[in-house]
């Protein structure tokens, strides 16, 4: 901790010091009042020790002065013996303490200790008001993580314009829950906000979906239907998964993004549409832009303000509260009253690496409570309901037969594992799995047809 200590007396400052020195504190030191302000708005140290009768500035005056340019450090003042009443005056005045000379080293070290519970005291209590604060203003959004509350605090910022946004982040990691976070703080939290996956709806539906159709347009198009860009119209649309678009809707939805209108499929008339666009992605758009796969001008048309959630693995931080959250959330709805995870079954969480992310601890806790016999959920329930590392993948090569050595082979049977892993972290969800997978959705279809994987 950073004390100044601002004192005329030459040897009062040496002594005192030497004193805070061999505690480890960092000590700065000033000879007036003048030079102590200067010195203290620069280096902002957590106390300061002030005497009260100095030249060029004394204590009080320097107290009014350090406090009207919003000082933050905590005054102790220093006075002659018997000086109670200016020691009174200077408390009135904003100092936090003082100390009467002369003083003995114990002394000037449990004020000091004293003044130091205090700030520590008051910076918890100034986190656990950011932390309600955070949750009360992000929509329920649980996030301890200096990476999440930058996340969250850049999608609060941004939301005040209609600018195109894009989220990117593992499956799992809550881009649904930012998106609509953004449109909830926005002017048009009370139109209606729209989301599409747009790997989950098939190629040939994709755009009737999105735009609409006329009546004859299609067979089974018997009567005029409006698009998703439609019924958000005023609001905020949601393209999750925007990778998997494919490249002939890509040019059709840029069309939309910049000129702000639509034409539905058969029509030969635009609509206007007042939309904000919200795109969200788990895959790396910049590879799909360099092999083609992606427009260039689209990408950079919807990555005007960016915001990356990090894997639920780089901010464990994270884990304990959103556990108290999910644990919260299932004793209401399931009628349960669990505790809590004991600190050995929190360790084994915490040692997880999550690939399913937010979505798979979720998952994970709800069933460790409705497994649970005690009210205490333990380690060894936890260690059976997660997976071990690379379990089911292990092949004994030595004792494999020479007619066994088939990469082909084998390599079908590590990929058929992988699907099975990933399709049961994500509850089923192909395009979740998909993107685990680094698969696209079509392809995961097939492979899911190819080996008779019953999801």
């Amino acid at each position: 901790m950073r004390v100044l200590i601002i004192d005329d007396d030459p040897g009062v400052r040496r002594s005192i010091s030497l004193i805070l020195e061999e505690e480890d504190y960092e000590v700065l030191t000033a000879s007036d009042g003048e030079e102590g302000l200067a010195m203290a708005l620069e280096s902002r140290p957590q106390l300061i020790l002030c005497d009260v009768k100095m030249p060029r500035l004394d204590g009080l005056e320097f107290l009014d002065a350090y406090r009207e340019a919003a000082g933050e450090g905590l005054v102790i003042m220093v006075t002659a013996y018997g000086s109670t009443e200016l020691a009174i005056e200077a408390m009135k005045r904003g100092a936090y303490d003082y100390l009467a000379k002369p003083f003995s080293a114990d002394e000037a070290l449990l004020v000091l200790r004293k003044a130091q519970e205090r700030e520590k005291l008051w910076e918890e209590v100034n986190r656990l008001r950011e932390a309600v604060s955070l949750e009360r203003r992000y929509s329920g959004i649980v996030a301890k993580s200096e990476a999440m509350e930058d996340a969250l605090r850049l999608a609060e910022k941004v939301s005040r314009h209609p600018t195109t946004v894009l989220v990117t982040g593992e499956s799992g990691t809550g881009k649904e829950l930012v998106a609509h976070l953004v449109h909830d703080l926005s002017p048009r939290k009370g139109a209606p906000f729209i989301p599409v996956n747009c790997g989950a709806i098939p190629e040939n539906l994709l755009e009737s979906e999105l735009f609409g159709h006329v009546k004859g347009s299609f067979t089974g198009a018997t009567s005029d239907r409006a698009g998703l860009f439609e019924e958000a119209h005023g609001g905020t649309i949601l393209l999750d998964e925007i990778g998997e678009l494919p490249a002939n809707l890509q040019v059709k939805l840029l069309r939309a993004l910049q000129e702000g209108e639509v034409r539905r499929v058969g029509s030969s008339s635009p609509s206007r549409v007042d939309v904000r666009v919200v795109a969200a992605t788990a895959r790396n758009l910049e590879e799909l832009v360099k092999t083609g796969e992606f427009r260039s001008e689209l990408y950079y048309r919807i990555n005007v303000v960016r915001i990356h959630l990090p894997p639920l693995r780089h901010r464990p931080e994270d884990i304990p509260p959103l556990c108290r959250h999910f644990l919260a959330k299932y004793n209401r709805t399931l009628e349960l009253n669990i505790e809590g995870f004991a600190p050995a079954a929190m360790k084994v969480l915490l040692d997880h690496a999550w690939p399913g992310n937010v979505r798979e601890l979720e998952n994970m806790v709800e069933r460790a409570m409705v497994l649970t016999e005690e009210r205490t959920i333990e380690a060894e329930l936890v260690r059976g309901l997660l997976p071990a590392a690379g379990a089911g993948l292990e092949v004994d090569l030595e004792s494999l037969p020479a007619d066994e050595l088939s990469v082909k082979k084998h390599s079908a049977r590590l990929e058929r594992t992988l699907i099975r892993r990933a399709l049961e972290v994500t509850d089923g969800n192909r395009t979740r799995a998909a993107e685990l997978l680094d698969l696209s959705y079509r392809a995961l279809l097939y492979k899911i047809k190819d080996y008779e994987l019953d999801v």
